[in-house]
């Protein structure tokens, strides 16, 4: 009963393991900052979006 119950928790806790180590690198991706207005005068765009109407 007791090397049953070492057995199961040696397997969730190398599924745990797994589960993180491939979760890590995907916790660095997507948005570093807010997207910011193009600097200057000019906009590459004469509309302002959304469009009004």
């Amino acid at each position: 009963m007791r090397d049953e119950r070492k057995g199961v928790l040696r397997r969730a806790g190398t599924v745990l393991l797994v589960a993180v180590a491939l979760a890590m690198p995907l916790a660095g991706c997507g948005k570093k900052s807010s997207p910011k207005p193009p600097s200057g005068d000019q906009a590459p765009y004469p509309q302002q979006y959304p469009a009004p109407e």
